[in-house]
């Protein structure tokens, strides 16, 4: 352990210690630890357990089994009794020991459920509290030893500072006097990101350039160029041949459903924030996520990411604070070593494509996707080489050029512009003119397009439509030809301080926090397929016109609104009371409305997700049909106890965001008492985030409240904050700290010292938008 220790792993160990003493207590005895090879299973398993018994004492007994040679119960039984001096049948006394709950057991690299049979009924025959510890890196099989979900830890790869952290100390182990412990150098990040946080990665690299001196950085930059070529050919890295083979074998197993959507994330550069909807959507436009009897295509397209994100081949942005699994992320970015392993096979596969710094002419250039990254030179006469016979979907990064748009790409179904510049209206009505089999279009971000155009009626395939923070104010009528469409996303952003307007003549701004609407026709009622829409400037879309057209749209399961007013608000509620699928609901008030929903039911019964901005010091009654909710954001100008005692009344709410102008009394006490016992409130949430423009504020959390809460978020930007009682939150894992400096985080890190968990503080980062 001391030469050897982990880096990065403080929640992780921690996690793990709660996960044996709730196994200690429950029917199942068994913890699966599981995740993709390299990830550092084994290492956390074995430096958390050996702590524990060497420090602990808790257990007298410690095995490792390796499960790669054939198992016997004699032969284990023996060496369980290694430090027992017994001339007793070595079964029985085995059984004995584990009766008596002094065996702690690490079946380390299981690999079929066939080996678990084999085992389990020697370990488990008698009724005992000993542990049991399994280590795979199959999900079907850590769920099939252990039967019981909550057991079940799925072990990531390590956040960036911690992977740079890991090699450090691996260089300064082997040569401490290499120049790497303070060379500081974009080359050697770009080297770090590109191992995926994958702890076997980062050690084996280490090893290899802690002796180097003269030729460090060439070999840096040498490896980032052909970073799996070089794994993978030089004898060096032997120590990776393991990790090698079973992305070989996954990779060649890997069901046919599920390959496609991985090689379809060599699209997005290594550090590309991608969002969930739109890797989702574009999955369904490609037809790699289809319906069937079961399962919609939305459905199948999350369980993908699900998947993947359970495999560490996408991962969640840590930055962005998402605190525990089951929480659908709105972000991810693909793991840097997964990547480099799938851009070096693409080729083989003759999908992917992509225009950079090194193109040059050539007739070689042909694929299903092509990709025009920030830093390729425009050149129009590579770009006119390009067979685009075969062509499905593009996606451009940077500048944008009016030549990209070919006769050529007849069959290209997906159009994804959201990170690309300089897009004129002129080039969309190009596009719609060009590329009529069109499913997926994103322009989100371009904020130079004004219009869309009357002939986007002819885009009768299309699936989605992403016009998100552009300058677009109005959808056409024509867009209720389009009988396929399934989402459509608009609106722009305004500043905070600026209240959102109800005219049709709405503020163009862009990269702000406040959502506005668009003017919609009344033929948006004719789009029957709609699954989202948002966000609709009710006001100015005339409310007799869009309330008539909600009230056709049954299918929404998202829906996005602006411009609820005193006029407006019965009439909204009554259109889309019969909407039964919604599950997300996002309403913001128009100015000086904020009490036209006082009194009102919410008549959603099926909501899991809802939004309400510009209310006053009055809650709408939430309680109604709201038993599902599982989310809710409140922006309100005033916030009394009464309010937050009644929001813990909602059963299921997991995550709870409060943005309030001032308190009645500058205080929060998230708890409630019934004859001066205080009772269990919050018991589901887990993230909590809190945002007051107060001078100070005090937030108090009770012994019975909030018991699950894992992510605390505070916004320090315009408030100070006083907390009490956060070593009652025992689940607590994470504190992000917004418009915070290092000294307000020292404080609070001064003030987690004696929390159980020790709980990381954390100033947020805001990632590069892509």
């Amino acid at each position: 352990m001391e030469n050897y220790p982990l880096v990065g792993r403080e929640t992780e160990m921690n996690e793990l210690r709660s996960y044996t003493a709730k196994a200690r207590f429950s029917n199942s005895r068994v913890i699966s630890v599981w995740g993709i090879a390299g990830i550092g299973k084994s290492s956390l398993v074995r430096n958390l357990y050996y702590d524990r018994v060497l420090h602990s004492r808790q257990f007298n007994v410690y095995r490792w089994v390796d499960v790669s040679r054939p198992f016997n119960l004699r032969d284990f039984s023996r060496s369980l009794l290694l430090d027992h001096h017994s001339e007793k049948d070595p079964i029985k006394e085995c059984s004995e020991l584990l009766r008596k709950n002094q065996c702690l057991v690490i079946i380390d690299d299981l690999q079929s459920k066939e080996e678990w049979d084999s085992i389990q009924a020697a370990l488990l025959s008698s009724p005992s509290t000993s542990i049991i510890v399994v280590i795979t890196t199959e999900a079907s099989i850590a769920t099939y030893c252990t039967n019981n979900e909550e057991q079940v830890f799925n072990v990531k790869g390590l956040e960036a500072a911690a992977a740079m952290d890991l090699f450090r100390k691996e260089v300064h182990r082997k040569e401490p006097s290499s120049p790497l412990n303070v060379h500081v150098d974009l080359e050697l990040d770009e080297l770090i990101l590109n191992c995926g946080g994958l702890p076997k990665v980062i050690v084996a690299l280490a090893a290899l350039l802690a002796t180097q001196t003269v030729t460090l950085m060439d070999n840096v930059r040498s490896l980032n160029r052909r970073f799996m070529h070089h794994l993978e050919t030089n004898p060096e890295y032997n120590s990776l041949r393991g990790l090698f083979s079973w992305m070989h074998a996954y990779f060649r197993d890997c069901p046919d459903s599920l390959k496609p959507c991985i090689f379809y994330l060599s699209i997005f550069p290594r550090d590309c924030n991608i969002r969930r909807r739109r890797l989702v959507r574009r999955w369904i436009a490609e037809g790699y996520s289809r319906d069937n009897d079961e399962k919609s295509a939305e459905e199948q397209g999350e369980e993908f990411f699900s998947k993947l994100l359970d495999l560490s081949i996408i991962q969640k942005i840590h930055q962005l604070g998402t605190a525990f699994n089951k929480t659908r992320m709105v972000s991810c970015q693909v793991n840097g070593f997964i990547r480099e392993y799938i851009v070096s096979r693409r080729m083989e596969e003759n999908l992917v494509f992509e225009l950079g710094p090194s193109c040059v002419l050539t007739t070689q250039r042909t694929g299903r996707h092509l990709i025009i990254l920030r830093d390729w030179d425009r050149d129009e006469i590579v770009f006119e080489s390009i067979d685009f016979s075969r062509l499905r979907s593009m996606t451009v990064f940077g500048k944008w050029e009016s030549f990209f748009i070919s006769k050529g790409m007849r069959l290209i179904r997906v159009l994804d512009l959201e990170n690309a510049s300089g897009i004129k209206d002129e080039d969309i009505e190009k596009i719609m003119k060009r590329l009529r089999r069109l499913k997926f279009l994103s322009l989100r971000g371009c904020s130079e397009i004004h219009n869309l155009p009357s002939s986007l009626g002819d885009l009768r395939q299309l699936q989605s439509l992403d016009v998100r923070h552009t300058s677009i104010i109005t959808l056409p009528v024509n867009i209720g030809k389009l009988e396929k469409l399934k989402y459509i996303r608009a609106g722009a952003n305004i500043h905070a301080s600026k209240p959102p307007v109800s005219s049709s003549k709405l503020p163009q701004f862009r990269g702000c926090r406040r959502l506005v609407g668009v003017q919609v026709p009344r033929e948006i009622g004719k789009l029957t397929a709609l699954h989202t829409l948002g966000v609709v400037n009710i006001s100015a879309s005339g409310r007799e016109a869009i309330v008539k057209g909600l009230k056709k749209l049954t299918q929404l399961r998202k829906l996005g609104v602006s411009g609820i007013n005193a006029n407006n608000s019965k009439e909204f509620f009554d259109a889309t009371s019969g909407h039964v699928h919604l599950e997300s609901v996002s309403v913001r008030l128009d100015k000086d409305n904020q009490g036209c929903l006082d009194g009102m039911y919410l008549p959603w019964e099926n909501l899991q997700s809802l939004k309400l901005y510009g209310l006053q010091d009055n809650l709408p009654l939430l309680e109604s049909h709201l038993n599902k909710l599982r989310k809710l954001d409140l922006e309100m100008a005033t916030l009394a106890q009464s309010d937050i005692e009644f929001l813990a009344k909602l059963p299921k709410l997991c995550i709870l965001r409060l943005r309030v102008k001032q308190l009645r009394d500058g205080k929060i006490h998230f708890y409630a008492e019934m004859s001066g016992e205080q009772l269990p409130t919050y018991e589901k949430v887990k993230i909590l985030e809190i945002a007051c423009s107060s001078s100070e504020l005090q937030v108090t959390f009770g012994s019975k409240s909030m018991k699950n809460l894992e992510l605390l978020k505070v916004d320090c930007s315009s408030a100070s904050y006083r907390l009490i009682g956060l070593n009652y939150l025992s689940e607590l894992k994470q504190v992000m700290l917004k418009g915070a400096d290092e000294k307000i985080k020292a404080a609070l890190e001064e003030l987690l010292a004696n929390h159980p968990r020790t709980p990381a503080v954390k100033l947020e980062e805001l990632p590069r938008s892509s």
